[in-house]
């Protein structure tokens, strides 16, 4: 695991509260699940639960479960005697083994087959593991971490998860917040990579972001969480050409282009921008993931903002291209951009 990446850096309740969960059950020879959603730090978890614990001198190995193929994985968690299966040319000792002593994290828990459930619940339970094609069991001392961003009840209930299995895995659930409910860890969190990224580039100082930006970031729904986050302010920092300035142009899609695609999939938008594979900047107006509204009038002004702020930076804060991309005149697009105090 990368040492730079076992850092934790925020300073939200919800964010300082799951640290704290975790830091309490270290100490604890007992299971734990750790629940987010992608990129919120789930391995940082396992790391510090192994850490904590009495075990930190021990292995701390990890498995990502959705990495291997469903014949494979149980050969890769319990191992397998010479000549189990084709290919098993000499026996080999599997994560739990390998792990006796520390801690095995299994990323990705929820991708494990049925199979492969039975079979962990017994090493769980009893503590022991039998290696395929033997029927000697070995005794292994191993404390268990498992991620996942399934809702392992629901899956329980839709007979794809063992509830036996759920039991022995629950002791503790400690469950991530994502990012965008992480009040003020935006700011922090761009900052600290965004310096981080100025100093590899070799910059003399950190100019620090522009308000378009920390704008945009603010307003981000942030699906890949902080791993989303450090991709797109490093990126930022690095296409940025004058080091003097505060960094103040944020592209989140990296695939995002108005050439994407070609003729194929370009929206149809007439002949003539067929014949020139022309595609219109597409802007989201996802509100699946959008707080409670409490205040209408105020939601719609804070909608109308977040999709300038977001067009303009697509279109490289060139307004006639983004008065154009709106389907807007230029007066009606200075019009809105002084309204919401755009207009730099």
């Amino acid at each position: 695991m990368d040492r730079d990446n076992i850092q934790f850096i925020g300073q939200s309740s919800a964010f300082l509260d799951a640290v704290e969960r975790a830091s309490r059950a270290a100490p604890l020879n007992r299971p734990v699940l750790v629940v987010g959603e992608r990129g919120t730090g789930k391995e940082l978890i396992a790391e510090r639960l192994h850490r904590l614990s009495t075990r930190w001198d021990g292995p701390l190995v990890t498995i990502n479960c959705a990495a291997l193929p469903e014949t494979l994985i149980e050969a890769e968690l319990f191992g397998h005697e010479a000549g189990a299966f084709t290919g098993a040319t000499r026996a080999r000792e599997g994560r739990f083994e390998e792990a006796d002593g520390g801690t095995l994290f299994l990323d990705e828990l929820g991708t494990l087959s049925m199979g492969a459930q039975e079979r962990l619940l017994r090493a769980v339970e009893y503590g022991e593991v039998t290696r395929i094609g033997s029927s000697r069991p070995v005794h292994v001392d191993v404390r268990i971490v498992g991620a996942t961003n399934e809702h392992l009840p629901n899956m329980v209930e839709k007979g794809r998860f063992r509830a036996d299995l759920l039991d022995r895995l629950c002791f503790e659930v400690i469950t991530l917040p994502p990012l965008r409910v992480r009040e003020g860890d935006i700011e922090v969190l761009s900052e600290y990579y965004g310096r981080k990224m100025a100093a590899e580039l070799g910059w003399d100082g950190w100019p620090g972001f522009g308000e378009i930006a920390i704008r945009a970031l603010e307003n981000h729904i942030w699906p890949g969480n902080v791993r989303e986050l450090r991709n797109v302010v490093e990126r930022a920092v690095y296409r940025w050409a004058d080091p003097a300035q505060p960094v103040d142009y944020i592209q989140f899609d990296p695939f995002d282009s108005p050439w994407h695609g070609g003729v194929a999939s370009a929206p149809m938008q007439g002949q003539a921008d067929k014949q020139n594979n022309i595609a219109e900047p597409r802007f989201s107006t996802d509100l699946s993931q959008a707080v409670d509204v409490t205040d209408f009038r105020e939601a719609t002004e804070k909608f109308e903002k977040a999709v300038l702020e977001q067009a303009l930076a697509k279109c490289r804060y060139n307004q006639r291209q983004t008065a154009k991309a709106l389907n807007l005149s230029y007066d009606q697009l200075r019009h809105t951009l002084k309204k919401h105090d755009l207009l730099g």
